[in-house]
């Protein structure tokens, strides 16, 4: 399996996945266009898909890695297209780290789908996303614990890319 994501001339996450989108595709100051994915040579026996997006460099500024994405039971596709996060309602997503207790964001268009990055400088996000061989069954809103539980019996393959967002 292997996942590919469109970067910029300079090898980053275009500017309207991140910080410096445009103003319709921020919501309280936050990125919400989830940018797409592509997905080449899946496992035969494939019946879903998840996928997690971490920033694994937020952990010297919030103490741990910054949760922005995580998504389950995706139908299999070759393509996770341009704002799947707000407009697919045939994925289940989870909690991202908005519900952290030192932010506390309530409002689950922000606290159950794609935040996209804001970093104070350039960091590396890690994307992985996971061939299943059934899907995961699990509820709107889970926390990336139980779709790592969830997914670890039923994994067939998995895929994961760095990618760098521009602060």
């Amino acid at each position: 399996m292997k996942i590919t994501v469109k970067l910029d001339s300079e090898g980053f996450l275009p500017d309207k996945y991140g910080k410096n989108a445009p103003a319709e595709y921020l919501k309280n100051d936050g990125p919400i266009l989830s940018f797409p994915i592509e997905i080449d040579d899946l496992p035969q026996n494939t019946q879903a898909l998840a996928l997690t997006l971490i920033d694994y460099d937020a952990v010297p500024v919030a103490g741990f890695p910054w949760i922005h994405w995580i998504a389950t039971d995706i139908p299999v596709t070759n393509i996770i297209p341009e704002d799947a996060s707000r407009i697919n309602k045939n994925i289940t997503q989870g909690k991202n780290s908005m519900v952290s207790r030192y932010i506390n964001v309530t409002d689950p268009t922000l606290n159950t789908r794609y935040a996209g990055p804001k970093p104070p400088e350039n960091h590396d996000y890690t994307l992985t996303v996971f061939a299943l061989s059934q899907p995961t069954h699990l509820s709107e809103g889970f926390y990336l614990n139980e779709l790592l539980k969830s997914v670890k019996p039923i994994t067939l393959d998995t895929f994961t890319l760095n990618i760098k967002s521009r602060k």
